[in-house]
């Protein structure tokens, strides 16, 4: 379920090819992170909302939002947008799937990733072997947003993108 976005349709493109510095596999597009895309007195307007408040890649999203726009001859400038606050469940089916051919496993409901993340069920799936026989080896994986697991069948250790809501 997709927050509701104001982008206008001749932006889509541009936004689409600004990349998820952390994960370069995913557009800002993909992660759900642009709320709007409008055209004022020949500049474009781009709000932005963090996946967390504290997340470092959202200056760098900025810069390369500005960049993207720059290269088609458009002035751009940013705000972040902080309520309603990001949430995985904006992450698009395009980037769920871009995630776990990257390898790193798409976060689950809420009430699964805390099953997952307490160790009370096995449902955190490996992305190299598909296996559910994983188990969480820190609560941080290699960002705040991401936990790391390993698998029990393949022995491959892998990131996986923790619910936010």
């Amino acid at each position: 379920m997709t927050e509701i976005q104001n982008i206008e349709p001749q932006f889509l493109e541009i936004l689409r090819s600004v990349s998820d510095p952390e994960i370069p596999v995913l557009s800002i597009m993909d992660m759900g992170v642009v709320r709007e895309a409008i055209e004022e007195d020949g500049v474009v307007k781009v709000k932005i909302t963090p996946t967390y408040s504290g997340c470092p890649a959202m200056d760098v999203i900025g810069d390369d939002i500005v960049s993207a726009f720059a290269k088609e001859g458009l002035k751009a400038v940013i705000s972040l947008v902080l309520s309603p606050a990001w949430t995985t469940d904006w992450i698009t089916a395009r980037g769920r799937k871009a995630l776990e051919d990257y390898g790193i496993a798409a976060p689950l409901s809420a009430e699964a990733d805390k099953e997952a993340l307490l160790g009370n069920k096995k449902i955190v799936k490996c992305t190299n072997c598909g296996s559910t026989e994983t188990h969480l080896v820190s609560q941080f994986g290699s960002t705040a947003c991401k936990a790391l697991f390993k698998c029990d069948d393949c022995q491959e250790p892998f990131d996986y993108f923790k619910c936010l809501k």
